[in-house]
């Protein structure tokens, strides 16, 4: 897993902007079945990718925390939500509650997040790749497959299915 890691980040610039040029053309034209398709395509994939092997979302981003997430995640650590940012969280640059530092504080050395049953509606959805109006998240998708192999094996897996 750690040569795959290695390599991702250029695949992924190698790739950009051909990726770049295919999102482009998959916003002005979304196929019909665009998200059945995206949906089968991350099943696939996600059968044959084990996350714990990797947790690069975790280890080198951070995710958003929604009001409804801080409410939960403090609630099962028995604190009140302004503890819970006050101890986790900063505000950043787009007025968002993300982690104070990265890698994830909730991230185990066995790559389990300790607060999986409660995690961040972001770490449930990553890498966004079985999302319906997929067509919309293209910058996000971008960006994430130099994070997340799976990212990565679905967008060339669509490329091949889906030529634009």
């Amino acid at each position: 897993m750690k040569q795959i890691l290695n390599s991702l980040n250029k695949l992924a610039k190698d790739k950009h902007i051909e990726n770049k040029k295919y999102f482009d053309k998959l916003k002005k034209k979304q196929p019909k079945n665009l998200d059945y398709m995206m949906q089968d395509l991350h099943d696939a994939e996600f059968k044959k990718t084990d996350c714990l092997q990797c947790a690069n979302c975790c280890k080198t981003t951070g995710p958003l925390f929604t009001l409804a997430d801080i409410e939960r995640i403090s609630k099962s650590f028995r604190q009140k939500p302004q503890q819970f940012i006050d101890q986790y969280l900063r505000i950043d640059e787009d007025k968002d509650y993300v982690l104070k530092s990265v890698p994830c504080t909730f991230l185990d050395a066995e790559n389990y997040c300790m607060i999986y049953d409660v995690r961040p509606k972001a770490c449930r959805e990553f890498p966004h790749t079985d999302r319906k109006k997929f067509y919309q998240i293209a910058d996000l998708t971008l960006k994430n497959v130099a994070i997340c192999p799976a990212a990565y094996n679905i967008v060339e897996e669509m490329k091949k299915k889906m030529p634009l």
